[in-house]
């Protein structure tokens, strides 16, 4: 989940937002985050590192490059703000002094009210992922060429971007196995904001029933989906598995690791024999556990990617 920057919480005419930004190591963002949290409890955000392509009109993640990591305070009280930043950047000198991991200075500067509904804007640009996909910003430009597969997303009402890796991954084997035969009918296990789903359509899949336990997120995935034209062959709804809508061709689950083990059994019962299981959002050092749960569950693992510590794999209901 990689929310747009977020204010606090409340907002007053004229305000002046301190934002604190960290260029690190992609291992290290999540200690940042951890530390950016503590004094801007809004949330963060966070953006890889990528070149610009298209005469800088569009982006492409480069894993090898930094990636930023952004957090807003008030700033009203000039005093307050101060002492944010200075926590923040006391606490980053410890983490530094470790040295596993580059981790840059605290940088930190301020947004008026008037500019903030723009500027958190400049921070995305246009995705190429895979080989043959694309995320746009819904207020960028971008002219199709070849057989891209464009999604058209608002990353203001996200819950899945592209940005994060666990995402990107999923992208990535969605489209590998379109590639290799029919998606069918799909479910996207915690569908968040619709991009797995819009790209399944896009890539062939017949339906795609998306379920997820946040009532936001289906909120997101219907306007994303209609938004994409393509909201009749996809459906949302709140809940998760069992779905009691089974048999499946194809499951999508962009989870956590520990939902991943607990769920693998109902997660499974949804696919139909043969049918192809495709799991993200692992960390690398619990990707044993997660593989023993799903071939317990009675998959047959076969297809692996990995981005920085992040892990997907592919299988098939035997």
């Amino acid at each position: 989940m990689i929310p747009r920057p977020p204010p606090p919480p409340k907002r007053q005419r004229g305000a002046v937002w301190l934002e604190l930004s960290v260029e690190a190591d992609t291992e290290a963002v999540e200690a940042i985050s951890e530390i950016l949290n503590r004094v801007a409890p809004g949330g963060v955000s966070v953006e890889p590192g990528f070149e610009l392509v298209e005469d800088g009109l569009g982006a492409r993640v480069d894993p090898s490059r930094p990636a930023t990591i952004r957090a807003y305070v008030p700033a009203r009280d000039a005093a307050e703000g101060a002492r944010a930043a200075a926590t923040a950047s006391e606490a980053l000198g410890h983490l530094q002094a470790f040295g596993l991991r580059p981790i840059g200075e605290l940088r930190t500067r301020e947004v008026d009210e008037a500019d903030w509904a723009e500027s958190w804007k400049e921070h995305f640009h246009v995705l190429h992922l895979g080989r043959r996909l694309v995320v746009k910003p819904s207020w960028r430009k971008h002219h199709r060429t070849g057989d891209e597969v464009v999604i058209d997303l608002d990353p203001g009402m996200a819950f899945g971007t592209g940005l994060h890796p666990t995402t990107r991954l999923a992208l990535e084997a969605i489209e590998a196995r379109a590639e290799r035969g029919p998606l069918g009918r799909m479910l996207d296990v915690g569908v968040g904001s619709g991009i797995l789903a819009i790209a399944a359509i896009k890539l062939g899949a017949t339906r795609v029933l998306g379920v997820d336990i946040d009532p936001i997120a289906i909120e997101a995935t219907e306007a994303n989906a209609r938004h994409n034209r393509v909201g009749k062959r996809i459906r949302a709804r709140e809940g998760s598995v069992p779905t009691d809508e089974g048999p499946f061709d194809t499951v999508v689950g962009n989870l956590i690791a520990g939902i991943l083990v607990e769920l693998a059994r109902p997660i499974v019962d949804e696919l139909a024999p043969g049918g192809t299981l495709l799991a993200s959002g692992i960390f690398k050092d619990r990707e044993a556990d997660v593989r023993a749960a799903l071939e317990a569950a009675g998959v047959r693992l076969f297809g692996r990617w990995q981005e920085s510590d992040w892990v997907a794999l592919e299988g098939v209901r035997e």
